[in-house]
């Protein structure tokens, strides 16, 4: 099939808020979601996709982790071996696409790297900014972690946010929903402003001509 449009993610979180978000804001359908299982499955795996018969446009989701600059870096080499000279130095804060060099086949390529593109973190950071304003009951999830003793908490400081998300969704009127339901349910709310610059990002990168 000609001029597929594909996005690349770490993991089933990620391809789910990415379908429900575009559900959600009417942008359209990406027809190829793959979840790699990892980022290191999925940075290994990005020169073949873009040697891929087919493949109009490429979208890379990743997790910023501890270190923006190096995962952009981690990115930004593969690209380079693929044959895209003009790639920035830094992630453009509202998601990067690059288009595709002339007179070759490669595809325009779109990044984004969580939870913003300007700050370390993951996806959970992201969906943080998604949560109502000044909502009362993610105020008590955070005080319910920040008391637990420390020898007895057992998630790592990149973590927490992901704890308290969690813990928030086990909390609502029909606890534990996943992340993409969560958002058809507008416990998450993708009408928020800090989800504009993503969906502007999903807009270039997969439904611009």
């Amino acid at each position: 099939m000609a001029d597929k449009r594909v996005l690349m993610v770490e993991g089933s979180d990620d391809a789910h808020v990415v379908k429900h978000i575009c559900g959600e804001r009417r942008l359209g359908t990406i027809e190829t979601i793959h979840p790699y299982g990892g980022k290191d499955a999925l940075l290994d795996s990005i020169g073949v996709r873009l040697k891929e018969s087919g493949i109009a446009v490429l979208g890379i989701l990743l997790d910023a982790d501890t270190d923006l600059q190096a995962r952009w870096q981690s990115v930004v080499h593969r690209l380079q071996q693929a044959g895209y000279p003009h790639i920035p130095e830094t992630p453009d804060p509202d998601g990067t696409v690059i288009t595709a060099p002339a007179n070759t086949l490669l595809p325009r390529v779109g990044i984004w790297l969580m939870p913003d593109n300007r700050v370390p973190g993951i996806l959970e950071d992201f969906l943080r900014f998604l949560v109502p304003e000044n909502d009362p009951l993610f105020a008590h999830v955070e005080q319910s972690l920040d008391t637990i003793p420390s020898g007895q908490r057992r998630f790592h400081d990149l973590k927490k946010t992901k704890a308290k998300m969690h813990t928030w969704l086990a909390w609502q009127e029909e606890p534990g929903k996943p992340f993409g339901q969560a958002i058809t349910a507008r416990y998450i709310d993708p009408d928020l402003p800090a989800a504009n610059s993503f969906v502007r990002w999903l807009q270039r990168t997969f439904f611009a001509p």
